[in-house]
């Protein structure tokens, strides 16, 4: 399995529009994405700056139905 990135939560979200989610929704500081296609829904926290855990990154990738490398390859 490869190491994930650090990222921001901006890179994530940006990572996650190129595989076709959209923003739905936003409350407070944590935004809600869906994909049309499957109706899965990931939600992103964006707490000013501050970068995305590993841990919680990993929950998202898995809760848009990606693998690691997928995920990399929509973020490179």
């Amino acid at each position: 399995m490869p190491k994930l990135p650090v990222l921001s939560a901006r890179e994530t979200r940006r990572a996650l529009e190129r595989g076709g989610f959209y923003a739905d929704r936003q409350v407070g500081s944590h935004v809600t994405l869906v994909h049309p296609d499957t109706d899965r829904q990931v939600v992103v926290p964006d707490h000013g700056g501050r970068d995305v855990k590993p841990g919680t990154l990993r929950r998202i990738i898995r809760d848009a139905g990606r693998t690691v490398e997928e995920f990399m390859e929509l973020w490179r």
